[in-house]
């Protein structure tokens, strides 16, 4: 659900994506290398595998937040998409509340994590395992900034969203 965004994107959104890009855009040279090496060489660069599974999560978990805050998300409104005033209001809220709690269980294992992965590095590359740890800590804490932001703001009802019912199957 789209909440309360500019028609028009951010800066900082505009250099999310930006940073999205070039990370697919590494991903793909780095596997097309690899590809190439293994079926024409029988080798392989094996820091490109690392690379690219570390750049992986953290374009998934990146666009999630990028996702959230475009209101780009799966969401079940079997029930809320029913309600109106009040009520749907209110659901809303608890529904966000609940949101945010899960959003916090995922921080605080998350940290847990950065924490246990701080003291070791990865095989190959050498990296901090704390930066393959990292990326749903960056999630969670992004979706849950913008989930507190419309949460202040308001959350508006679902009937005053505008969402359009799917049609009926017969």
């Amino acid at each position: 659900m789209k909440l309360h965004s500019d028609p028009r994107p951010s800066r900082l959104r505009r250099l999310v994506e930006i940073l999205m890009a070039l990370t697919l855009a590494a991903m793909v040279v780095a596997v097309f290398i690899n590809v190439v090496l293994r079926y024409g060489f029988n080798t392989g660069i094996v820091f490109y595998e690392e690379l690219s599974r570390l750049l992986f999560v953290w374009l998934v978990c990146i666009g999630a937040v990028v996702a959230s805050a475009e209101g780009k998300h799966l969401g079940f409104d079997m029930v809320t998409s029913r309600l109106r005033g009040i009520p749907a209001r209110l659901l809303s809220w608890f529904s966000g509340a609940l949101v945010l709690f899960c959003l916090g269980l995922v921080i605080k294992g998350s940290w847990e994590q950065v924490l246990a992965g701080s003291g070791t590095t990865s095989a190959v590359i050498g990296y901090p395992m704390a930066w393959a740890a990292a990326p749903p800590l960056v999630m969670a804490i992004g979706m849950a900034a913008l989930l507190v932001r419309d949460l202040l703001r308001g959350l508006p009802a679902p009937s005053e969203l505008h969402l359009q019912p799917e049609a009926a199957v017969d």
